[in-house]
């Protein structure tokens, strides 16, 4: 069927791959809808890098297999015609949007991709079993999109480098492309979770990006002075409650130590009110001085 965007949109996969352009290069962007202004540069870096004799597919699938019992899974906001609206503009050319009958026809699966002792620290310590259910899920919707080119936002970081671990090692045909977190003027990093936040505590969620803020200013003088920094911000913070606040190896996600020098992440998990909230930044570590 087409979108009122004028967009096709795909309910099942035989109507989806009835529409693609047989030796046309594809490439696709994951969502659970609620789309915004992450996902749109999501979806122009897909088409530029594709360029106009390419197929950029969107898919629309908020999958339950990757939220925990007491999470949000029933109020995630599903508004589909707003996210075909915004594919659309941004440069898609289908949106595949199927439900959990075409996703799980025989009911929740049996057998799951497993995200290893990576997708058991942090995010998957506070959401156990969380990054199965991703993993599980954008293998299953690699199979049905078939594309050449995946899009990933770094704001997920964690998810980010487990996607490309499982691309790694179970040999998928895919290029995994990341695109820089997508910020709001006033330094908030775009999620579709940002709607629950009331005008207070979107103030106390700021203190998220200026702790990274603080911590990559004080890279240059080693990983104990970025902790320190980026601490000092949260703990100022009464509107916050602090999941971790880590700085970790970019592959592994384990603790750097304090003489690290090159590449760390530095993450935030937090609840504000009753959102969680996650960011990160970056950072190229230098020695203590």
């Amino acid at each position: 069927m087409t979108g009122k965007s004028g967009i096709p949109v795909a309910h099942d996969a035989k109507e989806l791959h009835r529409l693609y352009t047989p030796g046309a290069p594809r490439a696709v962007v994951m969502t659970m809808g609620a789309l915004h202004e992450g996902h749109a540069a999501n979806i122009r870096a897909a088409r530029e890098l594709l360029g106009p004799g390419g197929q950029l597919v969107v898919t629309v699938y908020v999958n339950p297999l990757q939220f925990g019992p007491t999470e949000d899974f029933e109020r995630y906001p599903r508004t589909l015609d707003a996210d075909v609206a915004l594919a659309a503009e941004a440069g898609a050319d289908l949106v595949f949007a199927p439900d959990d009958a075409e996703m799980y026809p025989h009911g929740a699966p049996g057998v799951r991709v497993v995200a290893g002792e990576l997708g058991e620290r942090l995010e998957g310590a506070s959401r156990p079993g969380h990054f199965d259910g991703v993993l599980t899920v954008v293998a299953k919707l690699l199979h049905l999109t078939r594309p050449d080119h995946a899009f990933f936002g770094e704001k997920d970081a964690q998810q980010l480098a487990l996607v490309r671990r499982m691309v790694r090692d179970l040999d998928f045909p895919v290029e995994i492309v990341a695109t820089p977190t997508v910020r709001d003027p006033d330094g908030l990093a775009r999620s579709s979770r940002n709607r629950y936040l009331t005008a207070a505590e979107r103030a106390s969620a700021l203190s998220l990006s200026r702790a990274l803020a603080a911590g990559a200013a004080a890279a240059p003088r080693g990983p104990a002075a970025v902790r320190t920094a980026a601490r000092e911000v949260l703990v100022a913070e009464s509107g916050i409650h602090l999941d971790y606040m880590v700085l970790v190896g970019p592959l592994d996600f384990l603790d750097v130590p304090d003489d690290h020098t090159g590449e760390a992440v530095l993450a935030i998990a937090a609840r504000v009110g009753t959102t969680r909230l996650i960011d990160n930044a970056r950072l190229v570590l230098e020695a203590d001085r």
